[in-house]
């Protein structure tokens, strides 16, 4: 039996992560969950799992669970504060944590599970694209495992020889690896036509079930910038290795290029359910109880080039991983601003990658092997970007 800490336990990774445990509850007990306030899903949650732990961040909305406990008689500690993440995160009892708060706000407590020496099972882009060398350093120093859950790493995982910790492309014989994309909603939109994009157009992804952030994120192709930036730490892959080509089906999760031509790749449904049960049960699998890949039905495999003027943030994060030191820092804060901007309606789409661009050249690229430094610049980065939208985008 395996104990496991869910970051995020209400947000969509969090939620299928307890589906794919829900038929496999004699393998899995759930030692935690957490959520920023979304406290009407975690109730549900906690009558069904029973956690020993519940984190709540917002200390309000704390208050008002410790009430919905006590009235349903539930017997969890709950805890506020972004600290308590962390603690059960760390906690000795842990066995697994998955790693799915979105943005920074999942840094600290990803990487505490990390020095922890956990099972880590990262759907947390931003603890790479932050702390790359900090994070893979504490795992290797920990012994912690660490498997990829986004479909497209977990593919690449699941399509390389062996794990890829401390090794590097050539020992395994690869050349490249490729990163699918479907190029979100807009991927056949004329570039003078976004200009008028609303959040709700943004945020209605073709293929796949994702909260809002993320569902932008891919809009402007930022999540597969992100997603470029996390291979190259995951499977130590120069950015001159790594590529990405549009595949609007989502069934071919991504590839691995080899030496001698020969091109592994995964297939499936695009469910995360997939990526996570194979994270939950490595090296062995489990069934997630979905409905099998048709290739018949799917019928044809489309592949084209990527739009680097389509799709500005991927430039932008190609640009910041070569920068190295805190760029990628710098990008990450500035389009997590730039995107709730946009979400409240305070920014257009077009101005997301223009408010990222001019972060990247105002604020200082330093050194980011200090996580000190690392959260300074972070902070640096968001106001910088908050104060230009004030100024000329609102």
């Amino acid at each position: 039996m395996k104990s496991i800490t869910i970051l995020g336990s209400t947000g969509s990774i969090g939620v299928n992560t307890l589906d794919v445990i829900t038929h496999h509850l004699d393998q899995f007990s759930v030692f935690a969950l957490t959520a920023q306030k979304n406290i009407q899903i975690l109730l549900q949650q906690c009558l069904k799992f029973h956690p020993k732990h519940v984190v709540v961040v917002d200390e309000l909305a704390a208050k008002k669970f410790r009430e919905l406990v006590r009235e349903h008689g539930l017997k969890c500690e709950v805890h506020s504060g972004a600290a308590a993440l962390s603690q059960v995160a760390a906690d000795s009892e842990v066995d697994y944590v998955m790693a799915a708060i979105v943005g920074g706000a999942g840094l600290l407590p990803t990487l505490a599970a990390a020095k922890a020496g956990k099972r880590v099972l990262l759907a947390n882009k931003e603890a790479l694209v932050m702390t790359g060398q900090l994070f893979m350093d504490a795992i290797k120093q920990s012994g912690a495992e660490l498997l990829p859950i986004d479909s497209e790493h977990n593919a690449i995982f699941q399509s390389l020889p062996e794990a890829p910790l401390g090794k590097s492309l050539t020992e395994m014989g690869v050349k490249r690896l490729i990163l699918t994309a479907s190029g979100g909603p807009f991927r056949n939109t004329p570039r003078d036509q976004l200009a008028n994009i609303t959040p709700e157009q943004a945020i209605a992804h073709p293929n796949w079930k994702m909260g809002p952030k993320i569902s932008v994120d891919s809009a402007t192709m930022m999540n597969k910038g992100l997603e470029v930036i996390e291979a190259h730490w995951l499977f130590s892959a120069p950015w001159e290795q790594i590529d990405v080509i549009l595949h609007p089906q989502s069934t071919v999760h991504s590839l691995v290029e080899y030496l001698d031509g020969s091109v592994m790749a995964e297939l499936g449904v695009p469910d995360m359910r997939i990526p996570i049960a194979y994270g939950l049960s490595y090296p062995k699998r489990i069934n997630p109880r979905l409905e099998p890949l048709d290739l018949i039905k799917v019928g044809r495999l489309d592949f084209a080039a990527m739009d680097f003027e389509q799709f500005p943030c991927m430039r932008l994060s190609y640009e910041a991983l070569k920068a190295k030191g805190t760029a990628a820092v710098i990008l990450n804060a500035a389009n997590e601003v730039a995107v709730a901007a946009f979400l409240e309606k305070k920014l257009s789409f077009m101005n997301i990658s223009h408010v990222i661009e001019q972060t990247l050249d105002n604020i200082e690229i330093t050194s980011a092997h200090e996580l000190e430094n690392v959260l300074e610049t972070e902070q640096k980065a968001r106001k910088n970007s908050q104060d230009f939208i004030n100024k000329h985008c609102s």
